[in-house]
């Protein structure tokens, strides 16, 4: 079950716009009180919205060849979506000149207080489309599995720290450097704001397939 939910939980984790704010936090005012509000905050949401869509898909007969077929359909329009996304991407990347910049909004993050990095984290963490889309993926996954309710929240929580990893890795790094973290971090986010495009063009583009390959598979 959890080689299932896996690739899903990859994509959320290297989302570079997720580990981005997480670093951008880490040069704020109260730096690490920030960054572990926003993990708190974009782990709760990340989990929140996995765990409306498992209740939606304890729901459904998953005995019946209906069902099964909307589920492969759902896999397939899912994989669909990160095919285009993945075409986005890489017109963007392609169109892009010169260095990639931040926008205001990212900008902004650097001078935020705990309670309003924490705000930050949850609607990050439920509201991005990507994070929603896998989220439904894995919903599909375990409700189809016919798991207990305590497996469930097992696999829901194992989905949930994988996700959550990408966006805690600077915090340690910070914790466990301390002032020596500050040069690594800066070049992750260089690089991050620069190969964001490319890295989730790739994501999208392997696990679409994935997607759209499963859905064939249980159609």
């Amino acid at each position: 079950m959890i080689g299932e939910i896996l690739p899903f939980a990859v994509v959320v984790m290297v989302s570079p716009i997720n580990i981005i704010a997480a670093i951008l936090l880490l040069f704020s005012p109260r730096p690490v009180p920030a960054a572990a509000a926003y993990l708190a905050g974009f782990a709760a949401g990340v989990g929140a919205v996995l765990v409306v869509f498992d209740l939606v898909a304890e729901q459904v007969d998953w005995s019946s060849s209906d069902s099964s077929r909307v589920a492969a359909l759902l896999r397939i329009a899912l994989g669909v979506f990160l095919l285009v996304a993945a075409v986005k991407k890489v017109r963007k990347h392609a169109a892009a000149e010169g260095p990639a910049e931040l926008g205001p909004r990212m900008r902004g993050i650097s001078s935020m207080a705990p309670r309003r990095a924490a705000r930050s984290g949850l609607t990050i963490g439920a509201l991005n489309p990507k994070n929603i889309a896998m989220a439904l993926a894995s919903a599909l996954a375990i409700g189809a599995a016919g798991l207990s309710g305590a497996q469930s929240a097992a696999v829901i929580a194992v989905y949930v720290v994988l996700a959550s990893l990408g966006v805690a890795t600077p915090l340690v790094v910070t914790l466990v450097l301390g002032d020596r973290s500050t040069n690594i971090l800066e070049g992750w986010r260089h690089w991050l704001e620069q190969y964001n495009d490319v890295v989730m063009a790739v994501l999208y583009f392997v696990f679409a397939f994935v997607l759209i390959g499963n859905g064939i598979q249980k159609w």
